[in-house]
């Protein structure tokens, strides 16, 4: 009698009745659903971070390129207006009669030139830092953003 229960132990342990393969490929079929709806949701995340990254690189070029051409414009108007000031003056010289009036005539021009180069150094100094503001604001709204939904989560 102890033989035949210690027979019926050891074939309930080995018996493969608390195995139910139907409710085993259940729960695979569950796991690789949530699985597949997670990886959904993450590569949509995704897409809409690198549609967003994309749009906001985008925006910084174009203000790149918009900001060079301007600085680029002012840059030439500077070297126009300071070549036309060295010509008048050149003009101006080749009709001094006398040294004290060479040096009035030189005096003047140094004098008109410095203001004239201040006055363009402060232009261009605005001007840069319109485009700095103008370049730097998409990434500065990107960073933003991103902050603002770590903030939520």
């Amino acid at each position: 009698m102890a033989n035949t229960k210690t027979a019926t132990k050891t074939a309930d342990v080995f018996s493969f009745s608390a195995f139910d393969p139907a409710k085993f490929s259940e729960s695979l079929r569950d796991f690789a659903e949530k699985g597949a709806a997670q990886s959904k949701d993450a590569y949509s995340k995704m897409k809409v971070a690198a549609e967003d990254a994309s749009k906001t690189v985008e925006a910084t070029l174009q203000s790149a390129q918009n900001g060079s051409v301007e600085l680029g414009l002012k840059a030439v108007e500077a070297l126009r207006t300071n070549a036309e000031l060295s010509l008048s003056h050149m003009e101006a010289l080749l009709t001094v009669k006398s040294v004290a009036e060479f040096v009035e005539l030189q005096t003047s021009f140094i004098r008109k030139q410095a203001e004239v180069t201040v006055e363009q150094a402060k232009a261009m100094q605005e001007a840069a830092r319109k485009v700095a503001e103008t370049v730097s604001k998409p990434g500065k709204e990107a960073a933003e953003k991103v902050i603002s939904t770590f903030k939520v989560a």
